[in-house]
């Protein structure tokens, strides 16, 4: 039979959901991220179908034109349609980001979830690991690896997991020490509980919030990494659609045809105004003190 403080703890973390995703709707910044992120997710998800042209088709005799029927956002220097090559390169970016953010934040959310309840001489080694590894410039650090490695989306990946990591798990870290004295703690390892258990039934509802917070409002960092070494030609490489190199397009043809780099610059502004807004109303939501904090 459950005890009460399982009970407690496990009824807790769905009640607090409910209540955030109310607060969140109510919140118009936040409803008005959470709907543009819904929409760059959608457009990524159904790509091959809602494209209107194959984004590395060549069509050089119809190259850098304007809106039309045929291409509602123009064509590029190759005559590739515009508009099929951004809603590729919104999956492109997403898939990215997502999955960069996504594995880094799982990997510092377990190891500061062990440094933060485990012994002190590997709670001290593990941060001296991650203030190494956070002393890198990131830049720098990326030129650096993918010199040796080679332009890629893995190295790109690899290179945005390995200098994310060690913030989060610092993050996480102060969290569980805040909470490993708490009561409820304290109860459950007095009642004998493994701690595998307490870590992952009464921890790890209560420490994952002010991550995924940090995680929304890191996605339009790293798609705009993404970019920035795209259109270095260090990132995503030609012919894939990036909005980084198509930035680079643009930027060539900037004379002949301004509206490319208008289109291709438009998404990198709504993808970061959409995360930070839906960041910011997820932090309201998930902690309404901060709200009353601030008025």
């Amino acid at each position: 039979m459950p005890s009460a403080v399982d009970t407690g703890t496990a009824a807790a973390p769905a009640h607090r959901t409910r209540g955030a995703l109310a607060r969140l709707a109510r919140d118009g910044l936040g409803l008005t991220g959470a709907i543009l992120v819904a929409a760059f997710i959608l457009v990524a998800l159904l790509a091959p179908w809602i494209a209107p042209a194959d984004p590395l088709r060549l069509d050089v005799a119809n190259k850098l034109q304007g809106i039309s029927l045929a291409h509602w956002a123009g064509t590029d220097q190759l005559g590739r349609d515009t508009l099929s090559r951004l809603i590729w390169g919104a999956r492109m970016a997403l898939g990215i980001s997502l999955s960069a953010t996504g594995l880094a934040g799982a990997i510092g959310l377990v190891l500061g979830m062990i440094a933060g309840y485990g012994p002190r001489w590997l709670d001290g080694l593990m941060v001296l690991c991650f203030d190494s590894v956070s002393s890198l410039p990131v830049i720098m650090f990326a030129l650096a690896v993918i010199t040796v490695t080679g332009p890629g989306v893995a190295t790109l990946i690899l290179v945005i997991v390995t200098v994310s990591i060690p913030g989060y798990a610092r993050l996480i870290r102060a969290q569980t020490l805040t909470m490993r004295n708490a009561d409820f703690i304290v109860a459950e390892r007095t009642m004998g509980a493994s701690t595998a258990r307490i870590l992952l039934r009464h921890m790890l509802p209560n420490v994952v919030g002010p991550l995924v917070i940090v995680l929304s409002m890191d996605v339009p960092v790293v798609i705009m990494l993404e970019a920035g070494l795209s259109y270095l030609n260090l990132g995503v490489r030609p012919p894939q659609p990036s909005w980084g190199n198509m930035l680079y397009d643009g930027y060539t043809s900037l004379r002949q045809q301004p509206l490319l780099v208008i289109a291709s610059g438009l998404p990198l502004v709504l993808a970061t105004v959409g995360f930070t807004f839906l960041g910011e109303g997820l932090r309201d939501a998930l902690d309404p003190r901060l709200r009353v904090a601030s008025r």
